[in-house]
């Protein structure tokens, strides 16, 4: 889709899932399991508009658009650079009539700069609080994975600020910070819904999560059963369900 693109010295080109091409920066997080569960386990909802924090390169979003999940995508990014990539990966996959990336701080985000209201959000926050694990050199990568520009609790604000009642928040986040994730939605009338822990084989421990929450609903959280990735220790091929999942691109 792509093959005349101009290529600045950090990026590369890589053809990933739904046929898609994506200009990716070397130093910045690349496309991983995680965003690609996050694009799975969103229900589709076509007559919705859709909202994506923190869109990086623009890959969930891409993911979403392609398969048709929602009317029409937002997808915000508060770094310059990042956003003119996702722009770029837009354009490049001709989807520019299903996705808007907009530049700007999730922090500042209303209903009102969306014009209007929307159904579903959706984001791969930073896991990382500022006084843990390894800064990273790079600027773009240490956004993505540390919460120097807001972490779980100023994306769970900006979801409950944007949805409409009843509307829909989607979320990827660490089993080992479950408790903020949960004081996070409560703080904004977020209620914890549908929910996967995801695991790289039967005896290893939950790396991540799958989250839907809906605002202004009551209690009762639905726990599905835990993805395995792989059926046991050292396997290269994916288990049966996490095959179909890749396949299908839906849980």
């Amino acid at each position: 889709m792509c093959a005349e693109i101009l290529l600045a010295a950090d990026e590369r080109l890589d053809e990933v899932n739904e046929d898609l091409v994506l200009i990716q920066k070397k130093n910045a997080l690349a496309f991983g399991t995680d965003a690609f569960l996050l694009s799975a386990f969103l229900r589709p909802a076509t007559r919705e508009r859709a909202v994506e924090l923190g869109c990086g390169n623009g890959i969930i979003s891409l993911l979403a658009a392609t398969r048709g999940r929602f009317s029409h995508i937002t997808a915000v990014e508060i770094q310059a650079q990042m956003a003119d990539l996702a722009a770029r990966n837009v354009a490049c996959n001709h989807l520019s009539d299903r996705v808007l990336v907009l530049e700007s701080d999730v922090r500042l985000l209303n209903a009102a700069t969306l014009g209007g209201e929307v159904g579903v959000v959706f984001a791969n926050p930073p896991y990382m609080r500022t006084d843990s694990g390894a800064a990273s050199p790079y600027g773009a990568k240490e956004i993505a994975r540390h919460e120097t520009k807001g972490g779980i609790r100023e994306f769970a604000a900006a979801a409950a600020r944007t949805l409409k009642y009843g509307g829909l928040f989607y979320t990827v986040y660490r089993p080992d910070r479950i408790e903020a994730l949960f004081a996070a939605l409560r703080e904004h009338k977020l209620a914890p819904k549908r929910m996967v822990l995801v695991q790289d084989h039967p005896e290893a421990p939950p790396s991540m999560l799958l989250l839907e929450s809906k605002l202004g609903a009551a209690e009762g959280l639905v726990l599905l059963p835990t993805l395995c990735l792989h059926e046991k220790r050292g396997d290269k091929a994916l288990s049966p369900r996490a095959a179909a999942i890749y396949e299908n691109g839906i849980f």
